[in-house]
Order: structure tokens, then sequence, then C-alpha cells
């Protein structure tokens, strides 16, 4: 196994328990062993430890190497996908990130999203002492030391994210936003005890069913899923002594399902945008033409110039506004102001798309500010100081600005002309 990149099983494998018309129910133990932390998992001839931790924890750390040093497994199984197990070792990432590729490929808010979570980690590991994720290299480095192979078994990030986006509805995705944009410059201190409590099963009952009654849509694709995709992996994993390293809210699920036929194509999968959310983009276009057209045959050229000062000034005016509050450069301003009631026709590119390009072109993120992201998210000041998280900031604000500003045009133009 290279040091660099753990070999990892196709992950579009389907589990072969899923494969049986009529599988038998498999032979299940379970006991506790030295940690409280441990599961012991008894299956087709496999024994499989789950050790559940918290990711911003040095106790975490320390029972992980003494579970494998203890233990010595065949293989060991860390909650990591390619892309997370990337992000937690390569260093130069963000070096490589073409601010350009992020506002043309529509990624800027999912960037934004994954900043602010891993600065609140960030921020919780710098108060307590550890890295986040440090459990998890910990892992690793541990197995490639006892001679473990190592099974990076946690579904792709990607798709766990936009299993978790499609299965919200509008209000819930704007919840979803607030509370991560809320974690971002958040300053309640962790406290170890704290920590620590997450990993007892008596808080995780607790804060599981909490979670589950108030956000179910988001429980099932980030919590539900996700300990179906780990068991399977766990038990397809080789040898005879397995030790599977996850968070631990994923460590009593894993063991519920350990017998469960699970397929982990249908889990994979991306649900298809519902059909009319592509005709919804089309609405306002549509809307607007018709109006268009309905007061210009009823009241000739005079009506018609003030039906299109009645689109574009709402749109310009609040895609200008927006932008010049998160601190756009004038020149953004100023793209902001002509494009969005243009974009906001066009369903094929928004105004966020063309001012973003103009703040990039004006600020000119370099190097430098690539390398500090991760520690210029820590704060508010930061954060915007930062140019590139600033052109992310101006791509955001000016979209939501443009996509007000439109709402407000259409119903001021269908007003003139009912």
């Amino acid at each position: 196994m290279s040091d660099s990149n753990p070999e990892v099983p196709a992950a579009a494998t389907v589990d072969e328990a899923a494969a049986a018309a009529e599988p038998a129910p498999a032979p299940v133990s379970e006991r506790a062993v030295d940690s409280d932390h441990v599961t012991v998992l008894e299956y087709e001839g496999k024994t499989l430890y789950i050790l559940g931790t918290a990711h911003v924890s040095k106790a975490s750390v320390e029972e992980v190497e003494r579970l494998i040093e203890e233990i010595r497994p065949d293989t060991v199984c860390v909650e990591l996908c390619e892309a997370r197990f990337q992000a937690l070792t390569d260093r130069e990432r963000w070096k490589k990130l073409d601010i350009f590729e992020v506002i043309k490929g529509g990624k800027t808010l999912f960037l934004l999203a994954n900043l602010a979570v891993g600065a609140y980690q960030r921020r919780l590991g710098a108060e307590l002492g550890v890295q986040p994720g440090a459990e998890l290299l910990a892992a690793v480095d541990k197995a490639q030391e006892v001679g473990a192979e190592v099974i990076l078994a946690d579904r792709d990030i990607h798709v766990t994210l936009k299993r978790t986006w499609g299965n919200l509805g509008f209000w819930k995705k704007t919840q979803l936003l607030g509370a991560v944009v809320g974690s971002l410059f958040s300053r309640e201190q962790g406290e170890q005890v704290a920590i620590e409590d997450l990993k007892e099963k008596a808080h995780l009952s607790e804060m599981m069913a909490e979670f589950a009654r108030v956000m179910p849509q988001v429980k099932e694709p980030l919590i539900d899923e996700r300990d179906h995709y780990l068991v399977s992996m766990t038990r397809e994993a080789p040898g005879e002594r397995i030790v599977s390293v996850v968070g631990a809210g994923h460590a009593a699920g894993m063991a519920a399902n350990l017998a469960t036929p699970i397929d982990r194509r249908a889990l994979e999968k991306i649900p298809p945008k519902k059909w009319w959310t592509g005709l919804l983009k089309w609405i306002i276009p549509a809307l607007l033409i018709g109006a268009f057209y309905f007061g210009f045959q009823k009241e000739g050229p005079a009506s018609f110039e003030q039906l299109v000062l009645a689109w574009v000034l709402p749109n310009s005016i609040a895609a200008a506004v927006l932008t010049a509050l998160v601190g756009g450069t004038l020149a953004s301003i100023v793209t902001a102001f002509i494009a969005s009631p243009i974009t906001s026709l066009n369903p094929l590119i928004g105004c966020g798309m063309v001012t973003g390009v103009v703040e990039a072109w004006r600020r000119k993120p370099t190097v430098e500010d690539a390398e500090n992201i991760n520690r210029d998210v820590q704060s508010f000041k930061g954060f915007f100081r930062n140019r590139f998280t600033r052109v992310l900031v101006v791509v955001v604000a000016s979209t939501l600005g443009s996509a007000i500003g439109a709402w407000i045009g259409l119903g001021w133009v269908l007003t003139k002309v009912s």
C-alpha cells in the first residue's frame, strides 16, 4: 500500500448480501471491550471492532492508536472517502484551486459551506489542541505501522451532500444554510468534557433523536445512509480482524445494520432533479415577455417603457446594493447593476457568475490568499480580508440580490399590466 494513497476497494460494488434473494441473518454478538467506545461484532467468521470517536479529541487519537496496537488487525477501515482523505493530507490543495473554475462551475456555495464547517472544526481543534480528523489520520498511520490494509470506507462526500441537498425543500435549505453560516462566526468555546460527552451512548441517543425530530430530511442521507455504507464496507473488508474507526454517531447504526442487505450502488446514486425545477427557471422570463407583449398591445410604447423601468430598477438596485454591502469593488457593483436585469432573463447564466469574474479580475487573489484560507476563515475580519473568500461572498451576494430584485420586478410589472 502506498503511504500517500491508501488502496480503496471499488465503491460501486454491490454488497454480496444484497444479491441473495433471501439472505440468512448473520450471526451477531455484541460485547464491550476495554473501552466503552468500542463495540465488537461477529460476522461470517470475522471480528469487527467498531470504534466511535469524536473528530476533535486528543483522547480519540490515543484510543485509536491503542486499539490498533492491541488488536493488530488485518484491515483498518476509516470514515473517509478519497476526497476527504486528500483534503486532510494535501496541504497544497488551495494553491491548485482555480477561482474562475469555481465560479463558472457553480460551486461557490458548496465551497463556502465547506469552508464554514472546516473553520468551525479547526476552531474547536485549536481550543482542544488537536487537528480535526486527527484520529482518522492516526488510524491510517497506525495501520501502516502494524502492516494492516487501509480501506477508505465512507461514501463520497459530494454524493452525500448532493443527496442531502436534494432531500430538502426551500425553507429547510435556508435553515441549513443559516446554521452553516452561524457556525462560521460562532464564538462558543469548545470544552474537552463536552466533546468527550459526544461519544457517550446516552448523550448520542438524545442528540440523534433530536436531530431526527428537527431535520429528518438531513439525518437520513447524512447519518442513516452512511451507517449502511460504512458497515457494508467494513464487513466486506479483507481479513478476519477488522477495526473500523468512525464518528461516534455512526457506531450504533452500523451495529444495528450489520446483517442488513445493502446495495451500495443505490446509495451512490445522485437523485435526478425534479422535472418542474427545469421549468421553474423559465417562469420569470416567460411571464415577463408575456407582460411586456400585453402591455405594449394595450397601451403602446409609453406603457412598454414603464414596464421596462419596473423590471430594471429593482433588479439593478437589489443586486448592486447587496454586492456593495459585502464590500465588492466598484467595478463589481456596476457590473451587478448592469447585468442583473439581463441575467435574470437567462436561466443559463447568473448575475453572480458575471460579477464574480469581474471581482476576481479586480482583486486578483494570490497564492498567499489561497495558503491563508484556513487561517483567515476563522474570523469575520479575516474572512473578508482574504481576497479569495471575498470573491466567493460577492458571487453569493450578487446572486441573492439579483434573485430578490427579479421577483420584486416581476411583481411590479404584473401589477402594472393587471
